[in-house]
Order: structure tokens, then sequence, then C-alpha cells
């Protein structure tokens, strides 16, 4: 997607103020390959443009602060904890999988600007929990001591976690396999 001169849609002033956003981009894309992708799925092309440049894309015009984690770490856990480790001094975190390229900013910035009730923000598309999970800096220590395949379940199954009810089918279309990658190329199309 390209997006307008409007873009980005938070100053930087307010964005210092404002979680930052992890981009994960350290999994092996395994499921993908073995579905027949000749590619990692983070460079698999999605009308015209390579999926993780699609949600770099949409970060970029939230304006909100960000950092790419693509490191290659054994697991989802291990490369949060990286993340955080690398901006600590962040007011909160959104944590976002790079293979989430239909992500709004908007969304993103919904998100990150919500009053944040407790310590765990997450985003809800039909009854579907989705991407970025935003954590409070209070979950830091917790984030920062993440390990294996699990990501942040268990920071976020130690709060209470508020949802956000959000619009966007984006904050659930990830890209896992070739049918994956298809389904998002429709939503593309029928979008424009």
């Amino acid at each position: 997607m390209n997006f307008p001169a409007s873009y980005p849609l938070v100053s930087s002033l307010e964005a210092a103020a404002l979680p930052v956003v992890l981009v994960l981009a350290s999994g092996r894309g395994e499921r993908f390959t073995a579905s027949g992708g000749k590619v990692h799925k983070l460079q698999a092309d999605l009308a015209g443009t390579p999926v993780m440049q699609r949600t770099l894309n949409a970060v970029r015009a939230s304006g909100l602060r960000w950092h790419l984690e693509d490191a290659g770490h054994p697991g989802m856990g291990d490369s949060i904890a990286a993340a955080v480790c690398a901006t600590r001094d962040a007011p909160g975190w959104m944590v976002l999988p790079a293979d989430l390229p239909l992500i709004r900013p908007e969304t993103l910035v919904d998100i990150a600007r919500d009053p944040l009730a407790g310590e765990v923000l997450m985003p809800v598309f039909e009854g579907q929990r989705g991407h970025p999970v935003r954590f409070a800096p209070a979950c830091g220590d917790a984030l920062a001591a993440l390990q294996g395949n699990q990501g942040a379940a268990p920071v976020v199954s130690a709060r209470a976690a508020i949802k956000i009810v959000v619009n966007d089918p984006g904050c659930i279309t990830d890209i896992d396999t070739l049918d994956d990658l298809q389904r998002a190329e429709r939503l593309l199309q029928a979008a424009s």
C-alpha cells in the first residue's frame, strides 16, 4: 500500500510518549516453505510488494517509533525478549509479527493511544485475537525474560488482558502458508 501525504498519523513528539512497535522477523517460516513457498514468507510477493515491506510501510505510516528484531532467534519468546532489551526505556511495547502485511496504520495508532486500563491490551477482530498486543512498562521484566516458542502468552495470561475491538482484518491476517498469501491477495483486491 502506498499511503497518502497525510501520513504519518502521529507526530514525533507524540510518538515519544507512546509504546514502541516491536516488529518480529526472526522466524524461520517453515510452514510457508512446507506449503510450497519458494522464498521466506516475509520476502514473498504480495501484490508487487514483499510481505514484510508491507508491514513496515504501515508501521512507518503510523508515525510510531519502532524496532525491527530480525536476528534469527530460536523462538518468538527469545525475539520479544531481545526487542524489549533493545528498547528498555520505552513507555511500553506493541508486539507485531512481521507477517501481518495488511495491518492498518490507523489500527496501530488506535492501540497505541488507548488509555490502557490494565497492563496488556489485545486487539480483537470479529471475535478473534489479533496483533499487535500492547504491554505497559510494568511488563518489561517479564517480557525481557521470555524464551522459547510461546511468545508473550505467559505474560498475557499472568495479567488481565483488556480487549479492544478493532475494525481491521489485517490484525488477524498473518502469512504462514501459500493459502494465507492468496487470501491476503484477495482481501487487498476487495479493498481496492
